[in-house]
């Protein structure tokens, strides 16, 4: 805060008990700046999701070796404002046995909490819009992140009811599917986040950006750093993990019966949600707005700092794009394995070991800090031998190993001897071995007939028998 902005606070008067500066800023915003910063989140949304469609595309082209889209629009730019036109005007098409209710609820459940969550986010520091000095950031909650967790909750709702009420299978097994995978890597991105609040000592997000004037949390806690990435990707149902739109197993995903504007919403949900956690991971990890050691003079202004957020922003999101260009899909209990038994125990003991941490620097050598550090060291013993240890293998029947899944014909086969003679038709001579034999006309098989000649023939032949 500057030294106006400190005067302007003085003269309002003493701010009500239990509030930060920047939660005054917040609390003094007049009803037109709200909305403006509502339009502006909108359209934020919206925007970073146009260019990241057309960023993907372009980027995993240049990695592919191809050109990409570059019709539409100067270079192409235009194509994902085209693509969205063209699924606005695209027929929308109802199954019959979907539940209508439901059906059309499911894409809005999905798509607005995406965007709720972008209201605790700090964006920059504070700035003057018209005059009115406030802060980058819709609202500053006490309990800002878990309102990002709740948002990513709710948002698996709009998942399942939409496979539910497509009253098809296909799209009800992938909604499944995929609820267990968000739900699976919520867990693990949520124990990430614990060590930060026990650093921060805060839930609020622009408490936490502050706390890391001295330090950003991803150089500190790298472990729970690494955690929320692989969480992060996995919770936005994103390659590799992107079984739940995996083509060639579920046909298209828990939107395979949806069409025009309603898939046009899971699809703008799905890239907002992307955009979300990636400002959540600079948000936490990346001190937000907060430019680094050597630009650090460009942190007195607002605006500059806004910039700085975008960026690492839009690092995250080419971590998005150059991973699906790299990695191949992992099979579904590859995933899940991934998720239980090597992020979420992995916090649990980083969690352990922040907390003996804390604790030491806090209370000091002593009987306390041997009673933690010994229960620290069962704890970790008992979580390695549960998780880390792997599962014993049970002798099993020698099998033969198959080349693929696709059916083969049975071990046991016997194969006809070739030199054998064939059958052959009634008054035909055998042929010669070596060569090989061209069927008569009137010769019986498969698709032929038999002449008057070859019958009259065979039937002299059997009187002569």
């Amino acid at each position: 805060m500057n030294l106006a902005q400190a005067q302007l606070v003085l003269a309002q008067g003493p701010a009500p008990e239990g509030l930060t500066p920047t939660q005054q800023l917040l609390a003094d915003d007049p009803l037109w700046l709200i909305l403006i910063k509502v339009v502006g989140l909108f359209a934020l949304g919206v925007v970073l999701t146009l260019y990241m469609i057309i960023l993907e595309r372009k980027v995993v082209a240049r990695m592919q070796q191809r050109p990409g889209p570059n019709r539409t629009g100067p270079n192409g730019y235009l194509q994902s404002l085209a693509d969205g036109l063209k699924l606005a005007f695209k027929e929308d098409i109802m199954p019959v046995a979907a539940d209508k209710k439901v059906y059309f609820i499911a894409p809005v459940i999905s798509t607005i909490p995406a965007f709720v969550a972008f209201s605790v986010i700090p964006f920059g520091g504070e700035v003057s819009i018209f005059g009115e000095p406030t802060v980058l950031q819709l609202v500053d909650l006490p309990v800002g992140v878990l309102v990002v967790l709740a948002c990513s909750s709710v948002g698996v709702y709009g998942i399942v009811l939409g496979g539910w009420a497509s009253g098809s299978p296909y799209p009800l097994l992938a909604a499944l599917r995929s609820a267990a995978q968000v739900i699976s890597y919520e867990i693990a991105l949520g124990l990430s986040v614990v060590a930060v609040i026990l650093y921060a000592g805060s839930l609020s997000t622009a408490d936490i950006v502050g706390a890391q004037a001295s330090g950003w949390f991803g150089w500190l806690l790298i472990p729970s750093f690494v955690v929320f990435v692989i969480s992060m990707v996995g919770e936005t149902n994103r390659a590799p993990f992107d079984l739940p739109e995996a083509e060639s197993e579920l046909v298209g995903g828990f939107h395979t019966e949806y069409s025009s504007l309603k898939f046009a919403l899971f699809f703008l949900a799905e890239y907002v949600n992307m955009v979300t956690v990636s400002a959540m991971a600079t948000t936490l990890f990346l001190g937000g707005g907060q430019w680094p050691w050597p630009l650090s003079f460009l942190n007195g202004s607002g605006w500059l700092q806004f910039v700085a957020f975008l960026i690492k922003t839009f690092i995250f999101l080419f971590v998005f794009i150059w991973l699906r260009g790299t990695l191949p899909r992992l099979r579904y209990d590859q995933f899940m394995r991934l998720g239980w038994k090597a992020l979420v125990p992995l916090s649990l003991l980083w969690i352990l070991v922040v907390f003996a941490l804390r604790t030491y620097r806090t209370v000091g050598s002593g009987d306390v800090t041997v009673v933690l550090l010994t229960l620290g060291i069962v704890v970790v013993a008992v979580l390695v031998v549960a998780f880390l240890v792997p599962d014993r293998h049970r002798p099993e029947a020698p099998e033969v190993e198959l080349a693929s899944d696709y059916p083969v014909p049975p071990l046991d086969l016997v194969v006809p001897d070739p030199s054998r003679p064939r059958h052959r038709a009634v008054g035909e001579a055998p042929a010669p071995r070596g060569r090989r034999r061209r069927p008569d006309r009137g010769t019986v098989g498969a698709g032929a007939t038999r002449s008057p000649d070859s019958a009259t023939s065979s039937a002299s032949t059997r009187e002569s028998e």
